[in-house]
Order: structure tokens, then C-alpha cells, then sequence
């Protein structure tokens, strides 16, 4: 039995627009990312008996295309194989990573699909609910490190050159979100400064590139996509560029974990079934539709081309646009690692990742029994005569 459930974030952007609704958001996002967290730590969660029927909340992001295995997992419930009989699953929409880490933090929420900054910080908490990492769901370098410029700036040969056109320029991020901690690397790495570094949220970004306001912003997919068809932007460099990567994992309480690792380990079992279908291009139109169906405010091209839609090289496209990982591949590890000590100098966090936040030996298992290995496939580009939709 699967319910679908929407946070009174959703409902509140849904009752006033999708725009509106997603300045809503990142102001939760601010708030749930920097703020010290929540003051009492959660209640443990009685999770049963190994065997037991059980009931999951699931909190996934339709808005972040690098974690759309749960997109997938919610249309084609793969868990249904694995779960005990007579167990539901309860899907909630997060609208950003930090509103499905908070859930988690209070007890609500028992697996998350987030980006690689919530989830480092999810594991930081450990006073209030002990949270792990427990899967990759992506990894690439153009679903969050994406550098998009005004439409009418210059026309460049190279990412490279585009780069350096943004020295004393209006640049514009979501602070503190994976945005920022890709194009701090990048101008740390050109020796470069932009005249204005702004805060701003997808809304004010958006509205910044209508007015003409910004020369550039790093935003991520599908939201690149999306201004991209719109006209409002160009794409002109991602993290292909420069070698850096982002990336997606899902998160589970300790609790959970020590009581039922019958449960984590049909979870991921289902997982894994997710990230093959999504590895497999005949299924693209119709992942495209399931997120569709699960967002508000995206044309199903948008959606479409965030995934598997193709880019040229001169603006850092790639041919794989996200590299399926499921278990814990040194890319990831990596990522981890940078993203850990990016959070610790901007103080969003007090000390890097401990050790045994991150359990890999969950996928290590089901991977060896399925004689598999990680990465588990990758998402490619498509032509754009593979797109069939409105």
C-alpha cells in the first residue's frame, strides 16, 4: 500500500504558485541548514521485530533530477518485492534537502533521497537523531554544478573563457548549498572575483536573469533546465569543466538500521532495481512523465532534458550525465570528503564527517550477491530526436 503525502511546504506552493513556492522553500532550506537544530533529540523509534510488516516514511526531492530513483521507486514500487507483507509506504515530497533532513531529525522521516551538503549534515546531529549514509544515488558534474549567464553575454569559445568573464561580475548562488561550495572551487581555481557573490534563492535568480540584473548564477538540474527553455539563461560551463563533481545519497536513521536491517537491506534491494531502470535509455520519456506527475511548474521537456538531455562540450556538456553509483565508489568517497570540509569552513557544520556516518557494507553486500559492482550503470545523453513528448 503506498500513500502520498506532500509537506505544508508543497501544499502552502502549491496554494500560491511555483515560484513563490520555491522561495518558500529555500528560506526553509537557510533556516534548516544553518540553524543549530532542532533543541530536543528525537524519541527512538520502536521499528519491530525482524519479519514484522512495517510502515516507512519516505522523503524524496522530484525537484533535484540527481535523485530520481525515488521518483522512480515511488511510480514502479519496486519495494513491494522485498518489504515484508503487509507493510506501506508513505512518500513525502521535500522541496529541498534540508526539509527532508529536518523531518528525519524529528522522528517523521525514516529514509531520505538528498544531496550530497544535507546529507553530511543530516550525520552531524548525532545528539539529536544519529543519522547515516547509507547508498550513492548519483554522482555526475553538471546536475548541481551548472554555471548558467545572461543571454546576452558574449558568446565563448570555451567553459575556460567563460569562467574568466565572470571576474567583477554579478553572481548570484543558494548559499551554503551545493551552488556554492562548486563555484567557490571554481573561483579559487581561476583566481578570480566577482564584483557582487549574492544570496539569492531559485525565485530571485530567476527574476534577477528576467530583469537583466545578473550576468551569471550556479543552480541545479532540472531548475537549469528549465530557465534554459525558458530563455533566460545560457549554460556555459559545468563541473565537467574543472573536475568537480555532486552528487545524491539516501540517509537512514541508526535506529532503524540496528533494529531492522531486514528492512534497510530490502530497501536497498529495491534501490538498486531503480537505478538500473534509470540507467536504461528506453525508459527515459517515461521517467520524464513520472516526474511530471510529481512536480509542479516544469514542463515535462525541462524535466526531460535535466536527465538526458544533451549539451555541447564548448559549455561543458557531458556524455554521461549522471554515473549511477549505488554503492560507495572513490568518486563518491571523494565528494563525501570535499563537501565535509566545505561545510566546516563556512561553519555549517563543527567538524568533518565522522567515520562511521557512512555504512557501506549494506550495498557492498547486495551488490556482491547479484555479482554486480559499482557503478551500477549511467544515465547518458540523449539526441533531441529521442524526445516524443508535448
Amino acid at each position: 500500500m503506498t500513500r502520498i503525502y506532500h509537506s505544508d511546504a508543497t501544499r502552502n506552493r502549491q496554494a500560491v504558485s511555483p515560484r513563490m513556492g520555491t522561495l518558500l522553500a529555500f528560506v526553509i532550506f537557510a533556516a534548516a541548514l544553518f540553524c543549530a537544530g532542532p533543541v530536543r533529540a528525537a524519541a527512538e523509534k520502536d521499528y519491530g521485530k525482524q519479519g514484522d510488516a512495517i510502515d516507512l516514511v519516505i522523503g524524496y526531492q522530484p525537484y533535484y533530477t540527481e535523485s530520481w530513483s525515488g521518483v522512480i521507486m515511488r511510480d514502479k514500487k519496486f519495494y513491494e518485492k522485498y518489504l515484508p507483507k503487509g507493510s506501506t509506504v508513505n512518500f513525502q515530497v521535500g522541496l529541498q534537502g534540508a526539509i527532508i533532513v529536518n523531518g528525519m531529525l524529528a522522528g517523521k522521516v525514516d529514509v531520505g533521497y538528498v544531496g550530497d551538503m544535507p546529507a553530511i549534515v543530516s550525520t552531524s546531529h548525532a545528539d539529536v537523531r544519529d543519522i547515516r549514509i547509507v547508498s550513492v544515488l548519483g554522482v555526475g558534474y553538471d546536475q548541481c554544478n551548472v554555471f548558467l549567464v545572461r543571454t546576452d553575454a558574449p558568446e565563448f569559445k570555451s567553459p575556460e573563457e567563460a569562467i574568466k568573464w565572470l571576474d567583477g561580475k554579478t553572481v548570484a548562488v543558494p548559499k551554503g548549498s551545493c551552488t556554492d561550495r562548486f563555484a567557490q572551487a571554481v573561483f579559487k581555481r581561476f583566481n578570480i572575483a566577482p564584483s557582487e557573490y549574492l544570496n539569492q534563492s531559485i525565485e530571485v535568480i530567476t527574476s534577477g536573469f528576467r530583469a537583466n540584473k545578473l550576468d551569471a548564477a550556479v543552480i541545479w538540474e532540472p531548475t537549469a533546465s528549465r530557465l534554459i527553455l525558458e530563455k533566460l539563461a545560457r549554460k556555459v560551463a559545468t563541473g565537467a569543466s574543472v573536475n568537480e563533481r555532486d552528487g545524491g545519497f539516501m540517509v537512514m536513521p541508526q535506529a532503524l538500521i540496528a533494529q531492522r536491517p531486514d528492512i534497510v537491506k530490502a530497501w536497498l534491494q529495491a534501490e538498486l532495481d531503480a537505478e538500473t531502470y534509470f540507467a536504461d535509455s528506453k525508459n527515459a520519456m517515461e521517467i520524464a512523465s513520472m516526474a511530471t506527475s510529481q512536480t509542479t511548474g516544469f514542463p515535462q521537456k525541462a524535466l526531460w532534458e535535466s536527465a538526458f538531455g544533451t549539451t555541447s562540450k564548448a559549455s561543458g556538456g557531458t556524455d554521461t550525465r549522471i554515473t549511477l553509483a549505488y554503492g560507495f565508489t572513490p568518486d563518491a568517497t571523494e565528494l563525501i570528503q570535499k563537501a565535509s570540509k566545505f561545510l566546516v569552513e563556512i561553519k555549517a557544520i563543527n567538524a568533518e564527517i565522522r567515520p562511521d556516518a557512512v555504512m557501506p557494507q549494506f550495498t557492498a553486500e547486495i551488490l556482491k550477491a547479484r555479482g554486480l559492482t559499482a557503478p551500477v550503470g549511467e544515465v547518458k545523453a540523449l539526441p533531441d530526436s529521442a524526445y516524443t513528448g508535448p
